[in-house]
């Protein structure tokens, strides 16, 4: 039974512009645009105000709307009002656009952004060198405006090369006993850091590992201990690990097979052989480990069941088991009609539809589900009036699905995510700031709390574990917020921020907080979303790039980003982990199972850790042939998944015994 939620269904929606500030006609059509100043030159943080005029084919000045953009937003930013800020040194661009009669046109205005001038060079490692060992040093380069800056080149030099040489990489060797000072410098700047060079005092070197052998993947540990003549562990002289392969025949061209890192931590792609070396101050010592294979991915050919939707694309999917002990899903439509559907996939083989529910909307993104008591909330974006917010559902029975309330106070810019905590809604307002709403009385849903996401780049998803609110940034990366964790004193009424990690080239789209089973480390599962190409809605086939990364986040002051999943020539979309098993929508590549058990290091993807993979190929989907994958979500044996060009399916994985461990 389809339902209506609202009186007015939305056909359509509107996007408010800005015109220029010179209005003298009416729009005959642009023919083209100036845009004041034609070039600006600005310092980093810097801003300054453009004006846009359009023009028609008679030169006359016309009144229409027309839009600021810039295609560098990472480097330079513009508003809808025409203020221009800096934020990277470069050259580029901004543009106002405007509608012609054939098509858009454009002007332009070149903006040069300039660093600050560097104030000071600062240069961290340690005093005290041991004679033929070498140790890498590093630079702290600070600008005129305090911040950081790495994008600058470093000259070193010693004042004594004949006791510590250092190279174009701030390695210094110590080759005799004395005292010199090492010079790093920059922009006409310059930093020194005084070093001794004592006698060496190593006399023996020994290697351990934490196992004897593993599976690709497997992270092993190697330690080296270096010792002086009595025998007394020597702490601070640098061991430098290196890794030499014996592969299977079968891996014939050359290639880095195995890695191991500066703190003796290997991890192997290939099955083989593998010998680690150890060398301090002209010591050497190596072990050799065996590696198995992991598995092999299985690529399932068809799936157990398919909940068809061929006239709209479909979004997001949540699977849960009812209160009458059946299990139901529910899904959500895009670019569409504000539709929303109720299956029954108590046989994961036929889902049977058993509801539907249209609200004031084009697109229900997110769909989210309390299943003890029963609530749905459904996310609205595109609606008639511009006020869209959510939708609080009584589920309760899948069967009868209706309203219990709406919420759009101050959520008229869309809502696209949503996350149910502790009987609240995280809702992500207009991609700017999540607005916390409690829906303790589901009836009368109220704001508790918000919080505003500052700089460049706004929030797309948010996951919410043990009271921390993880925000997926976009290019600002993830930003953790304490929403009743209380390790800054934060609560659901007053949000407060904890730390950020960004990484530096990526599109943090979704995200998902894990706690390993078997290391007890917390994984955070950032996924990118990259569309190279654009995103077409109509036909033929998206590629989509990126790849989700995995950052230690156990140190909540200290995030390391320690491993990765890249599938080659994809790009990830929604994520779910259960049981050190990660369930990734890799949009075209389809669903992707992977083992993540263990400590993680390096990618995934090439370790074997995959279990399996599916695409949902539908020769009536709205794109036909396109597996385009959503979202996945395991329930009860099967794992169901959300396809945009298809609708709902579920797979059954097959049992698969992994290698033994030699």
């Amino acid at each position: 039974m389809l339902k209506t939620a609202f009186a007015t269904l939305v056909l359509g929606a509107t996007v408010a512009t800005l015109g220029p500030q010179v209005l003298l006609a009416q729009n005959q059509g642009v023919a083209r645009i100036e845009v004041e100043p034609a070039t600006l030159s600005l310092e980093v943080n810097g801003t300054a105000r453009i004006r846009a005029t359009a023009y028609d084919s008679a030169g006359a000045v016309i009144a229409t709307p027309l839009t600021f953009i810039s295609t560098s937003r990472r480097s330079v930013r513009v508003d809808s009002t025409g203020l221009v800020t800096a934020l990277r040194s470069g050259r580029y661009q901004v543009f106002a656009v405007g509608s012609g009669q054939g098509g858009r046109v454009r002007g332009s205005a070149d903006v040069t952004v300039l660093w600050p001038n560097i104030q000071t060079v600062a240069i961290e490692g340690p005093e005290r060198l041991y004679d033929g060992t070498t140790t890498r040093l590093n630079t702290t380069v600070t600008d005129a405006l305090g911040a950081a800056r790495s994008n600058i080149t470093i000259q070193w030099r010693s004042d004594d090369p004949a006791v510590a040489s250092v190279d174009q990489f701030g390695d210094v060797t110590a080759h005799g006993v004395g005292r010199a000072t090492v010079f790093a410098v920059t922009e006409g700047v310059t930093g020194s850091k005084q070093v001794r060079v004592e006698p060496n005092p190593a006399r023996s070197i020994t290697l351990t590992a934490s196992a004897g052998g593993g599976r690709t993947g497997d992270v092993i540990h190697f330690s080296a201990s270096v010792r002086d003549a009595a025998g007394n562990p020597i702490m601070d002289l640098p061991v430098l690990y290196a890794v030499k392969a014996t592969v299977e025949d079968t891996v014939i061209a050359s290639e880095a097979a195995a890695s191991v890192d500066g703190r003796g931590r290997f991890v192997a792609q290939r099955a083989g052989n593998y010998t680690v070396v150890a060398t301090a101050a002209g010591l050497a010592t190596q072990k050799t480990v065996g590696i198995t294979h992991r598995f092999t991915s299985t690529r399932l050919p068809s799936g157990t069941g398919h909940g068809a939707v061929r006239d709209v694309h479909t979004s997001d999917l949540w699977v849960w088991e009812g209160q009458d002990g059946r299990d139901y899903a529910i899904t959500g439509t895009w670019g569409a009609n504000g539709v929303a559907y109720f299956w029954d996939v108590s046989n994961p083989a036929a889902p049977e539809l058993t509801d539907s529910v249209v609200v004031d909307a084009r697109t229900v993104n997110d769909v989210k589900v309390d299943a003890e008591n029963g609530i749905c909330v459904i996310t609205r974006e595109g609606a008639s009036n511009r006020r869209n917010g959510f939708v609080v559902l009584d589920c309760s029975d899948p069967h009868d699905v209706h309203e219990l309330s709406h919420f759009d106070e101050g959520l008229i810019g869309g809502v696209h995510n949503v996350y149910l905590y502790q009987k609240h809604v995280f809702a992500i307002n207009a991609g700017r700031r999540f607005d916390i709403i409690s829906i303790e009385d589901p009836r009368n849903p109220r704001r508790v709390g918000v919080y505003e996401f500052p700089g460049e780049f706004g929030i797309h998803d948010v996951w919410v574990v043990d009271g921390i609110a993880y925000g997926a940034q976009w290019g600002a990366g993830v930003t953790l917020v304490d929403v009743g964790n209380g390790v800054v004193g934060g609560s659901l009424s007053n949000p407060l921020f904890i730390s950020n990690y960004a990484y530096p080239i990526g599109r943090t789209h979704a995200i998902y907080p894990y706690r390993s089973q078997s290391t007890g480390k917390l994984y955070l599962f950032l996924g990118d979303e990259i569309f190279p190409y654009g995103l077409n809605t109509t036909d033929g086939v998206n590629e989509a790039s990126g790849y989700v990364h995995i950052v230690d986040f156990t140190d909540l002051k200290n995030p390391q980003e320690v491993a990765r999943y890249q599938v080659p020539e994809a790009g990830p979309h929604n994520m779910w982990i259960e049981n050190d098993t990660l369930y990734v929508g890799y949009y075209g590549a389809g669903l992707r199972v992977v083992d993540i058990s263990g400590e993680l290091i390096g990618n995934l993807y090439e370790q074997g850790r995959e279990l399996a993979r599916f695409q949902p190929f539908d020769g009536h989907g709205v794109i036909p042939n396109a597996p385009f994958v959503w979202g996945p979500q395991p329930h009860k044996g099967h794992v169901f998944i959300a396809d945009w060009n298809s609708g709902l399916w579920s797979v059954k994985l097959p049992e698969r015994p992994r290698a033994p461990i030699p």
